[in-house]
């Protein structure tokens, strides 16, 4: 039977943390995508592959097939994704049903590490079913939580798969999937096992692989790194510590972790006053030993009037991954009588995650009064204090 493999490459990756989207990045000495189309383009049972990417991405793209050309006989032009995941796998098909393969693996490009005998066993799952999806056990027990994050249910994990791809089924069966979901107006699937079980589609669910990770938080390049055997060097832990303080003025509301907070007052400042991003900013600089946050956003410099402080801590985050080094944890206290934290902590937790590309769980957000003493106290401005733990590669005198 015929088999064609669509790679699902134009994503943008905002959780890898600034730069070129991940599939682009280098991983041991090659780009990421260049090392997923190497397995299906060397896998003898794949006729035909095909790449969807980002309109803006063709110069990466072309870059990440160069060093493929013994290979490019069996790889398709590539065609443009969409506004989400599930409309560039239709672009896909779309393209791939001028000449309609009888079976299409869908894979994320940032999934380099499939094996050929994962790629077998989707192959395999697509002859005997129509649709079929790779998974592995759970070994975390799970909760189910309602809107106040109190728990609902915990499901039987023996009975839960974590589903990875290649996504494996009979060509006709998901285009027409797509279809009847794209005519229905819906655009949100981001898994095509799950967009195959709205259209009414018994999907099974084949053996994955542990070492089938997929490349989403900077922590997962290392791993990636390791499982491949590359020249992977010793990390060494740095930690830096950063303060930051603005006196209030006037205004209706004041930036803390990235958040528009309502408040009865404004603060005086250059930027935005963002005190949280502020002192995580000066913290991460401090554990790079490379100045602090008025060295490399100098107050005179009038284009950082009234700048967005997000700039300022992906400024330094983008300065530990360019030495090769990840954040590991981000701490924070917030020093103020007002305003609370509390309704806002998860959602500037989220924000600050988001700007560093790190997972929820590696950001900390506390708050404290100084008890009406001093001049926070006083109500007379707001302060943070703030530590960041990274590594760094480690240098040999």
């Amino acid at each position: 039977m015929s088999v064609a493999a669509l790679i699902v490459a134009a994503g943008r990756g905002s959780r890898a943390g600034e730069g070129i989207p991940k599939q682009y990045r280098d991983l041991s000495g090659q780009q990421v995508l260049t090392r997923t189309l190497t397995r299906f383009l060397k896998h003898p049972g794949i006729g035909r592959t095909l790449v969807v990417i980002h309109p803006d991405d063709r110069d990466l793209y072309e870059a990440s097939i160069a060093a493929l050309a013994p290979l490019q006989s069996a790889l398709l032009p590539c065609v443009h994704g969409g506004d989400t995941r599930q409309d560039s796998v239709r672009n896909g098909l779309e393209a791939l049903a001028c000449s309609a393969p009888e079976i299409v693996l869908v894979h994320d490009a940032a999934r380099p590490l499939a094996s050929p005998e994962l790629i077998d066993r989707a192959i395999e799952a697509a002859r005997r079913w129509d649709a079929a999806v790779p998974g592995t056990s759970v070994t975390d027990t799970i909760k189910v939580i309602g809107s106040q994050s109190e728990v609902v249910s915990t499901p039987d994990r023996a009975r839960l798969r974590a589903v990875q791809t290649p996504q494996a089924f009979r060509f006709p069966t998901l285009l027409d999937a797509h279809r009847k979901a794209a005519d229905a107006g819906i655009h949100a699937f981001t898994d095509d096992g799950a967009l195959a079980e709205w259209a009414g589609l018994p999907v099974h669910v084949f053996e994955g692989e542990s070492g089938n990770i997929k490349l989403t938080h900077p922590a997962d390049f290392l791993e990636a790194e390791r499982r491949i055997g590359g020249s992977l060097v010793a990390l060494v832990t740095k930690l830096g510590t950063g303060f930051d303080v603005h006196a209030f003025g006037d205004g209706d509301h004041i930036w803390l972790g990235g958040i528009k907070v309502p408040h009865d007052r404004g603060v005086i400042a250059h930027s935005d006053g963002d005190v949280i991003l502020h002192a995580l900013t000066d913290a991460i600089l401090g554990a790079l030993a490379d100045g602090d946050i008025g060295t490399h956003f100098p107050p005179s410099d009038p284009q950082w009037r009234g700048a967005s402080s997000d700039r300022f801590l992906a400024h330094a985050v983008g300065l530990v991954r360019e030495r090769g080094g990840l954040v590991d944890h981000l701490d924070t206290t917030l020093l103020c009588e007002k305003p609370r934290l509390g309704p806002h902590r998860e959602a500037m937790r989220q924000r600050i995650a988001e700007i560093a590309g790190l997972r929820l769980e590696q950001v900390s957000l506390k708050a404290t009064t100084t008890e009406k003493l001093g001049f926070t106290g006083r109500s007379e401005g707001i302060a943070a204090q703030a530590a960041a733990t990274i590594r760094l590669p480690e240098v040999n005198p």
